[in-house]
């Protein structure tokens, strides 16, 4: 029998029992009670508990579960893989299935897509429906959301985070948390810090200044824990200043736990932890993993060989360990039992439900971002578009398997040719499709197998020749290539090998708009790429890793159902010597890699440089077009503890209803220690009707004009004389004010 779902379907039957009182909440014990507070429970609980028990429920049992307390009734609890959907079930102690039938999620999109919404209304609807299946399958820890910083392309987890904009995260990191938590679920938000490569993950040591640790890399996090009221957060592999990060004093008992007031728990990454001392002392919560590192070797009865096993009790029962710092760890792991596997209040939750299909549909699609559209390619018009065809690998590759944890396992993924069709069929348009080129033939990851056959006998000459015929007859051609969740590209493990795009792929696009003028290039990926062929394709569209319902979500903008509203959370460098982690910094680095390039991450960087972008932070184009203008402060000067005012016009002046994100970026004109050009301090989503205008205000604080200064060891908000921008994209600003901080 399954006593953790029994647990949940009659909590309080299974509490009274556990209890041996009769039934009533007044023979409860205070920590079964949840109408006491949840310190009050937490600390009865503490008091009843032995030495053995409370070492026992902070390290795993099993791949993805760690002990409770049988004997006192408290549940143990289950994680899940996230953050883009349910993880299949495993085998006790392998990454393998365990040959469930039900287990299959809905997939969303990846979370590079969620943040180029630009729209924390989809964030809290992506957290409230990811959340919702958790509860369903009776998960308790939520292994995501994801938000490290995007400071290369080639970093292969990037489309796991959202964005190189601290605030731009932090603005949609907290919605999905708080959403996920109201289904009794905790999110675990990942990777505490500076995990931003993948390159020798386990062993490097990020040497990075104060300022760009604070101002770059930490917020996200933050707010995750501030304003979201995050339960878990899971610590990285990597080193900085030394230490690794799953067990380090300076990141988690100093600054998550002293300054941010975390109550939480902090999770090792799998197989994260490495000294049992540091472990101990330096922060770690709950260690998890397989076999004794966590990943692949082991001993016998490994799970009790853990660092926060055997190895800590043995230095308890010595008193080479103080029992404080274990009551520490303990209230912190039974906080996040009582508020997820013991919470008899949480709701049931639901999986695959036609919401959840409908809300991953309308986050992909109001995600994806127009780079560029001329000639009225896009959208496709059925009139004059008869003979379709679509090119491409990634137009009939299962993207919901592979990549590292976040794979998945689905009913149904709705591939790109599939949406097209469907949607193209339906108006009276005939589709034809052409592979164009071959990339990853494998279907497997982790023992889930999408079924499909891509096996391909024709040369690569002939592919692309056979595309190209196909191409001539045809009233309008689509290309979906792009990256994919292979070893060196889009996946956990591994980084890119090159910025430019794999599979000769670049040989393909010459060809097709040689041979046909309406052709429009799907990029599926969560990394920027290299266009040498831009200047000679009319339309470019960005439509990322978008879960299940990929194709319809995809169809629907191609076709003009959805008027695409995504804008870029990250810049797209024409070359990868234009990022500053490539022009100053270090990547991947050895055992240490330098951050050279300190704050300058992204379009602070490119505009420091003066460097122009293939395509901007923020950029995204629409079917319609709008003005912004008429921008102005309530006031010239704003004083230490006063809030300026910011408003702007926006029109759409188009004849198609469609969503602009007007966004705020902040300079500071005379600043002591640099600072960038410009920073994003506020964004609106703003969707109109033809025509129609509406205003936009953004409220300006001290904190938001200050910066952290290293010398002193805080932040500073320096008085003097700033430039509030307002504009549709990093580079394309539509008007300024200036004042000046008392």
């Amino acid at each position: 029998m399954n006593f953790k779902i029994l647990f949940n379907v009659v909590p309080a039957l299974f509490l009274a029992g556990c209890a041996g009182n009769g039934g009533g909440s007044k023979d409860l014990a205070p920590y079964q009670n949840e109408t006491l507070s949840l310190e009050e429970r937490v600390e009865d609980a503490l008091s009843r508990m032995t030495l053995e028990e409370k070492v026992a429920v902070l390290h795993a049992q099993s791949k993805f579960s760690s002990a409770g307390v049988p004997r006192l009734g408290i549940p143990e609890l289950w994680c899940t893989d996230g953050p883009h959907g349910i993880r299949p079930e495993v085998l006790w102690d392998d990454w393998d299935q365990a040959g469930w039938t039900n287990d299959s999620c809905t997939a969303f999109p990846a979370l590079t897509c969620l943040a180029a919404t630009w729209n924390p209304e989809m964030s809290a609807l992506y957290g409230k429906s990811i959340g919702e299946e958790a509860r369903y399958r009776e998960k308790d820890v939520l292994l995501g959301p994801g938000v490290n910083i995007y400071r290369t392309p080639l970093n292969g987890r990037n489309f796991e985070y959202m964005g190189e904009d601290p605030y731009l995260a932090s603005r949609m990191v907290v919605p999905y948390v708080q959403e996920v938590q109201k289904n009794g679920v905790a999110a675990c938000v990942k990777h505490f810090a500076l995990n931003n490569q993948e390159t020798n993950r386990q062993s490097v040591n990020v040497v990075v200044d104060d300022r760009a640790l604070y101002e770059i890399y930490l917020p996200a996090f933050k707010a995750a824990v501030q304003e979201g009221g995050a339960w878990s957060v899971m610590g990285s592999y990597n080193k900085y200043k030394g230490e690794h990060c799953c067990h380090n004093q300076y990141l988690l008992n100093g600054i998550l736990k002293r300054d941010w007031g975390f109550d939480g728990v902090v999770i090792s990454d799998w197989g994260g932890a490495h000294d049992t001392k540091q472990a101990v002392e330096n922060g770690l919560d709950l260690e998890f993993g397989s076999w004794t590192n966590g990943l692949d070797w082991g001993a016998s009865n490994a799970y009790d060989n853990y660092y926060l096993a055997h190895p800590y009790l043995e230095l308890l029962k010595k008193g080479e360990a103080d029992e404080k710092t274990l009551d520490d760890k303990v209230r912190r792991v039974l906080r996040l039992i009582f508020r997820t596997a013991m919470n008899t209040r949480k709701p049931f939750g639901s999986l695959n439900s036609p919401e959840h299909l409908a809300a991953a549909r309308r986050i992909a699609g109001e995600g994806m971002v127009l780079l560029k559209n001329e000639g009225g390619v896009l959208p496709l018009d059925p009139a004059a578009t008869k003979r379709l065809l679509v090119v491409g690998e990634n137009a009939v590759k299962m993207m919901t398997v592979g990549g590292g944890s976040s794979s998945l396992k689905v009913r149904h993924e709705c591939l790109p040719l599939e949406g097209i069709r469907t949607a193209a069929e339906a108006a009276g348009c005939e589709v034809a499709f052409e592979r164009g080129y071959v990339g990853d033939l494998r279907t497997e990851f982790d023992g889930v197998n999408s079924g499909q056959d891509l096996s391909e006998t024709r040369s690569e000459e002939q592919l692309i020749a056979d595309a190209v015929a196909a191409a001539k007859e045809a009233d309008a051609v689509i290309f979906v290539g792009g990256l994919n969740k292979s070893r060196h590209q889009d996946s956990e493990g591994s980084d890119r090998e090159q910025y430019g795009l794999p599979y000769a792929q670049d040989r393909v696009i010459e060809a097709l708009s040689a041979a046909n003028p309406r052709l429009a290039v799907v990029l599926v990926s969560g990394n920027a790429v290299a266009m040498p062929w831009l200047d000679r394709v009319p339309a470019v569209l960005e439509a990322w890793f978008s879960g299940s319902e990929t194709g319809n979500a995809l169809a629907d903008v191609l076709f003009g159902k959805v008027n695409p509203s995504g804008k870029l959370p990250f810049t797209f460098p024409v070359r990868l010597e234009d990022n500053g982690a490539h022009a100053m910094g270090e990547f991947p680095g050895g055992d240490s890699v330098r951050y050279n390039e300190s704050i300058f991450v992204g379009y602070r960087w490119h505009d420091a440089k003066a460097i122009r972008p293939l395509f901007a932070f923020g950029h995204g184009l629409s079917y319609t077009t709008f003005e912004v203008e008429n921008v102005k402060a309530d006031r010239m000067s704003l004083s230490a503890k006063g809030t300026l005012r910011v408003t702007a016009d926006v029109t759409n002046t188009g004849d198609r209803a469609g969503a602009e994100v007007v966004q705020l970026y902040v300079g500071d004109e005379e600043s002591t220690l640099p600072r960038p050009v410009k920073e994003l301090k506020g964004f609106e989503k703003v969707m109109l009707e033809p025509g129609e205008t509406r205003t936009v205000a953004f409220e300006i604080t001290p904190e938001a004009l200050s910066y952290y200064d290293d010398t002193k060891g805080e932040w500073t908000a320096e008085p003097g004389a700033f430039t509030a921008f307002v504009g549709v994209a990093s580079d394309d600003i539509r008007g300024s004010v200036n004042f000046t901080l008392e």
